[in-house]
């Protein structure tokens, strides 16, 4: 019945819309989208939004000559009357096939899983939804895969409104849902910040997505997006898209997060200020800096190394020298000292090198050393490797242990792969501080340049998130 109230609503709007809709791109000067807010997909507000589709929308825009406006709908049915109606020139992150649509080419494929919490025992084959109560996000394309599954199988489907896939993840965390079904990205990236959930069941088939055009007329748009998409393929864009909001979740095990968040109930608050007494000297993210700390010395004050390097932020002996530290061992000191080192190693990256990649360049530096670093972006350009592309120095760096390449650097031998495990690392830890504190007000500002895209609304303070197994 509601799907049937639905479509009424949809043949309604359909009726009265000739009147509201927009006039072609080219016409209305801009590109207008319709698009759902979703973590690490699209998040935050007019030059601070980010997000896979936001950038790739936004360059697809560009590539017309226009600027894009964007419409945030509340849901996918909200996603789909926009489009049909004509109000907006696209709709982004729609599944294929809905036949009152026209739609681009695939973008990205999806898999769909059920996801349970780890201490309840759950379904292992398709048989055992039977009769179980499985919640969605309503107007989620999962409802259909859901309710497509042979009758002696079926789940009872609940679509929930108002919540996203992230939300509906914490549901499942604080036992407030036994199951629910996402997509696969959305079960990584809330693993991440719940390492308790636990994926039970692979659903058949998997799900494209891509843009739906409804507007009459709106063929020759389509045809522009294709012949996008398809360039942002074969070019490595939507590689680096991905690697740039995905790439580094899987990193870190769901045992390791969870270490992580009980870590940041108990040992964070103590030096919570020190950190942001860094941001107010650097102008560096406080939650940035404390991601580093946590991959330096798992934030233990007197941590030390096989080679040495001591300390909250494990800096050298040299590099303590040069940042005139007196007590390497000292935390407040150290993490100032840390903060400053990691400013200067964001300026010393060419600034042909774009934000966010310009960040996790220098954070390989704090790793490997200046030197070293400049060998490997030297490497990357014999390699036809873009240096000023994280996603592309990554597949460099661990090159720097073969004898062949380290011969011909002056700085020698390096561990590169060390350097990207540590980034990588950093990248999670920095999302799940994102997700649960919030960014401090620093009296004299956060330079845009050193805060990464927050791809994920702050939260309580870790003091109220339950910590994992």
């Amino acid at each position: 019945m509601p799907k049937l109230l639905h479509l009424l609503c949809c043949l309604a709007m359909i009726g009265l819309a000739a009147c509201s809709r927009i006039d072609p791109p080219e016409t209305d000067g801009r590109l207008v989208v319709a698009i759902r807010e979703t973590p690490a997909f699209f998040q935050g507000e007019g030059s601070t939004a980010s997000g896979f589709e936001h950038d790739l929308v936004t360059a697809f825009a560009e590539s017309l000559g226009l600027k894009v406006h964007f419409i945030k709908a509340a849901d996918p049915y909200e996603l789909n009357d926009l489009a049909l109606a004509g109000r907006v020139h696209l709709a982004a992150s729609m599944p294929l096939g809905n036949g009152s649509l026209h739609y681009s080419m695939p973008i990205r494929t999806v898999r769909q899983w059920i996801v349970g919490h780890n201490d309840v025992y759950g379904p292992g084959e398709l048989t055992d939804l039977a009769g179980k109560t499985v919640e969605v996000p309503a107007g989620s394309p999962l409802a259909d895969s859901l309710r497509g599954i042979e009758p002696a199988s079926r789940p009872v489907v609940v679509e929930v409104a108002g919540v996203n896939e992230m939300e509906l993840l914490e549901r499942v965390a604080t036992h407030k849902a036994e199951l629910v079904a996402v997509h696969d990205i959305h079960l990584d990236l809330g693993v991440n910040f719940h390492p308790e959930l636990a994926p039970l069941l692979k659903l058949p088939g998997k799900l494209e997505f891509g843009w739906a055009f409804g507007a009459d007329g709106a063929d020759g748009l389509r045809a522009k997006a294709d012949a996008f998409i398809a360039g942002a393929r074969a070019d490595g864009t939507l590689a680096r898209l991905h690697d740039r909001y995905f790439g580094h979740i899987k990193r870190i095990n769901a045992e390791g997060i969870a270490r992580f968040l009980d870590d940041a109930k108990t040992r964070l608050p103590q030096w919570r200020r020190h950190f942001q007494a860094a941001q107010d000297l650097t102008g560096i993210d406080w939650r940035l800096i404390a991601a580093l700390a946590y991959q330096e010395s798992k934030w233990d004050p007197l941590a030390t190394s096989y080679t040495n390097v001591r300390g909250m932020m494990m800096l050298t002996e040299d590099t303590a020298d040069y940042l005139r530290v007196k007590n390497r061992l000292d935390a407040p000191e150290s993490i100032r000292a840390g903060a400053r080192y990691l400013a200067e190693l964001v300026e010393q990256v060419p600034a042909s090198a774009k934000h966010p990649d310009r960040l996790w360049l220098a954070l390989s530096a704090y790793n490997l050393g200046m030197g070293h670093f400049r060998g490997a972006r030297a490497i990357a350009q014999r390699m036809k490797r873009d240096p000023d592309v994280w996603y592309e120095m990554k597949q460099v760096l661990p090159q720097l242990a073969r004898p062949e390449i380290y011969a011909r650097l002056k700085s020698g031998a390096a561990r590169g792969g060390e350097a990207v495990i540590m980034v990588e690392n950093i990248r999670s830890y920095y999302d799940v501080l994102s997700r649960f504190e919030p960014p401090h007000d620093s009296p004299y500002g956060t330079r845009p340049t050193f805060r990464p895209p927050e791809s994920f609304p702050s939260r309580p303070s870790m003091a109220a998130v339950p910590s994992g197994p």
